[in-house]
């Protein structure tokens, strides 16, 4: 009888014992493929409520501007800032946004260099929607809850009011909430704790007040950290932590600035400038202080959410998984109101994802216990789900009017129309004093970053003081927002800029308007004077034009030349012509928003009785070129002929 012999089967080795991508990848969609379902529609909702009209709505700001600028600065200068950087925040947040734009070509996609900033903002928030989907998922969140928190996160009119905005919160808060979600995993949580800690400390490097997250993150590793390893996984992560915190220290230490001198920048003068020297925002008590209008804003764009937050915060504190992220609000809520602080006016954002979780996580406890629960639990969970769905028809009508205005107003547009009128018609060798919002366009569209000087510097810079040795007096221009008419008395150089200068032209009303002011060395007063002076001249010298019976005008025109009201330049042109030539003139068209009674634009419709055609054009740009010089525009057989203001 044969002995059977037994054969070892092969060992499987290589590619064939490892399941290929394709299998890895629908293996991982029939997982997710439910949670998907559910979180997908919401983030492309919130994609294209966030980007239609982000050019239109809000209004550029000055801190916009400079965050975006301190990116252009980084791609086009190699400099941390496009001034002497001073440590007032860590620069990871704008290190972000020139990453973003180097990887994406967004400062070259929009002609409008804050639209770049505002478009990675929207992509850091609609990616920290998604983790905030996943924590609260974590967090024991059913999925419609889940999304319901989301959807609260990305749609809230005050969240798209922020996040749409150029704020260092907006990029550091997809990095806290990873930093959470990492917290919370119960495997590998070596990797996951160091992920954990690494994520918080490119958070607090991004916008330092993320810094007070830190005890709460701390709780959640505590109460997540298996005991066996914890005392390793902690102590990696409080290393990575340090770690972290060190490079930022270590490079002010390289540069010579980590506590500086007299005279010189440094590290220690940013952290006391943030923690004690700024000036408080006041009481909410006083209602002209800074803090009632920062918090009067927030109230105005989503009173509900806040309320709903802030009462669903409350009663999280009894709910074990949602007590650290409840905690977290209410605490940094409370840290708002410390005696003689600073409230920043995006700290709200950082306070937006936990509201969210709060009350979605209470809603969704109050459904489970109208199911699952009978007595009082029960009533009480019928009464939360009564309460949100009253919150939420009480906050439709705010959401529309809100949501209209975010993709209808064009509330920018004054913004732009300053800006192409500085292109069209101040020179590029002028010096011009803005707000930060304009600085990387004016610079794009030729002027020397010399010439352009952001309103902050000109009073705290020693090195744009040094380069402006007569102070508002070398400067031409100041274009005023309404961030810099907000502290007129904190800035004495723009305050000078302002009060010695004159207004030239004006876009937009109320808070949007912006005004182009032409800065008289001498005094506001002289400026009056010689105004007078020349209307004197000009009304004599037209008063002689509009008797003559080679020119030929419309009365308006012939009044406006008895009054003065017409550039002598213009006159001596018309003057020159009709020596030779009969000429017949429409009007003195004003330049688009500028507020000088004195018209410098001429618009001619023919010469000797014959339309503008390329021969008359070439004798106006003549003439008109011998007395100064003069922009002329053909169009339609007819010559506008405009003078540079004088």
């Amino acid at each position: 009888m044969s002995t059977p012999t037994l054969t070892r089967p092969e060992a499987q080795t290589g590619d064939s014992a490892r399941p290929s991508r394709t299998e890895r990848m629908g293996a991982w969609w029939i997982a997710h493929r439910r949670d998907i379902a559910w979180i997908a529609p919401v983030i492309a909702v919130a994609a294209v409520v966030s980007f239609v009209n982000i050019a239109g709505s809000p209004q550029r700001i000055d801190d916009e501007g400079t965050y975006t600028a301190q990116a252009y600065a980084i791609l086009t200068y190699g400099e941390l800032a496009h001034y002497t950087y001073w440590y007032d925040h860590p620069p990871l947040g704008w290190i972000q946004i020139a990453g973003y734009a180097l990887l994406t070509g967004a400062f070259a996609r929009w002609d409008v260099a804050v639209l770049a900033g505002r478009e990675a903002s929207i992509v850091a928030s609609l990616i920290a929607a998604i983790l905030l989907w996943v924590l609260a998922r974590r967090t024991g969140l059913s999925r419609p809850a889940a999304t319901a928190a989301t959807a609260l996160f990305s749609l809230s009119p005050l969240a798209l009011q922020f996040h749409r905005t150029v704020y260092l919160d907006n990029l550091a808060v997809p990095w806290l909430l990873l930093a959470f979600v990492l917290a919370t995993v119960r495997r590998s949580q070596l990797a996951a704790f160091a992920g954990a800690a690494a994520a918080f400390g490119i958070a607090v490097l991004t916008k330092e007040t993320f810094l007070l997250a830190l005890p709460i993150l701390a709780w959640v590793m505590l109460r997540n950290a298996q005991r066996a390893t914890r005392r390793y996984t902690l102590s990696v992560a409080a290393g990575t932590l340090v770690l972290i915190g060190g490079g930022y220290l270590l490079l002010a230490a390289v540069k010579g600035e980590l506590i500086g001198s007299t005279g010189q920048v440094s590290l220690l003068d940013g952290v006391l400038f943030q923690l004690s020297d700024r000036e408080g925002s006041g009481s909410l008590a006083d209602p002209d202080s800074l803090m009632s209008a920062t918090v009067g804003m927030w109230w105005q764009l989503d009173a509900v959410f806040i309320t709903g937050g802030l009462v669903a915060a409350a009663m999280g504190v009894f709910h074990r998984r949602l007590r650290p992220y409840a905690v977290l609000l209410l605490a940094l809520t409370a840290f708002m109101f410390r005696p003689g602080g600073y409230l920043p006016v995006p700290y709200v954002i950082m306070l937006l994802p936990f509201a969210a979780l709060a009350v979605a996580g209470i809603v969704d406890t109050g459904a489970r216990w109208v199911r699952r629960r009978a007595g009082v639990r029960r009533l009480v969970g019928g009464a939360v789900v009564i309460a949100a769905g009253a919150a939420a028809v009480a906050a439709a009508p705010n959401l529309v009017t809100q949501l209209r205005g975010f993709v209808a107003a064009d509330l920018d547009r004054p913004m732009r129309e300053a800006t192409d009128w500085l292109e069209r018609n101040a020179a590029p060798e002028q010096r011009l004093i803005v707000d930060n919002s304009m600085w990387v366009d004016l610079v794009e569209a030729g002027w020397d970053r010399e010439n352009v000087i952001w309103y902050y510097k000109i009073d705290t810079d020693p090195e744009v003081a040094a380069a402006s040795p007569n102070g508002w007096r070398d400067s031409d221009y100041v274009i005023t927002t309404e961030s810099m008419r907000t502290f007129p008395t904190q800035f004495p150089e723009v305050t000078g800029a302002m009060q010695n200068s004159v207004p030239v032209a004006t876009f937009g009303d109320g808070d949007q308007s912006v005004d182009v002011r032409r800065i008289v060395p001498a005094g506001a007063d002289t400026a009056e004077e010689a105004q007078s002076a020349a209307f004197t001249r000009q009304s004599e010298l037209g008063s002689q034009l509009s008797v003559n019976p080679r020119v030929e005008m419309p009365e308006s025109a012939d009044d406006a030349l008895a009054a003065g009201h017409v550039d002598a330049r213009i006159i001596t042109v018309l003057g020159a012509l009709s020596a030779s030539h009969e000429v017949e003139i429409a009007g003195f068209p004003t330049v688009f928003g500028e507020q000088s009674p004195i018209a410098r634009q001429v618009e001619i419709v023919s010469v000797d009785g014959e339309p503008i055609d390329d021969e008359a054009a070439e004798l106006l740009r003549r003439v008109a070129g011998s007395v100064t010089a003069a922009d002329v525009e053909i169009a339609d057989g007819t010559a506008l002929i405009r003078f540079a203001l004088s």
